[in-house]
């Protein structure tokens, strides 16, 4: 794959999980697969922003979002990205209740904990589109 696949954060602002959800593109994008992926902001994405889409248009990519409303997801698949890869940090929660992620603007060590978690999820996605690529 010679582009790198965009990766679509929630932006809840002032949500614990819209925390997550950011922090995991991050743990992502510049940790687990910085030669792959590339974070894409979604406010100019839904503002259908040209450059900001074009960056999307066409590829398979990665929404991690926070809650049901599945913002980054929506984004992507408005803007045209061929292939929506969704992942929920609350359904993430949901496979670890034991963790309680606090704080908004910094995460307490559960959300840290969480964040990896998804971000791990993500990478899997990541290798499966990658793998799927090559075969092509």
């Amino acid at each position: 794959m010679k582009r790198r696949i965009p990766v679509v954060p929630c932006s809840g602002i002032g949500k614990s999980l819209g925390a997550v959800a950011r922090e995991a593109a991050f743990i992502l994008a510049e940790d687990l697969s910085p030669e792959r992926t590339k974070i894409v902001a979604l406010s100019p994405l839904v503002m259908g922003d040209p450059e900001t889409c074009v960056e999307v248009s066409g590829l398979p990519a990665i929404a991690i979002d926070g809650c049901k409303l599945e913002c980054a997801a929506k984004g992507l698949a408005a803007a045209g990205a061929c292939e929506v890869h969704k992942i929920a940090a609350f359904d993430v929660l949901r496979r670890r209740r034991g963790l309680k992620p606090e704080g908004v603007s910094e995460l307490n060590e559960d959300g840290r904990l969480l964040s990896k978690a998804v971000a791990e999820e993500a990478a899997a996605v990541v290798d499966k589109i990658v793998g799927e690529d090559e075969d092509a």
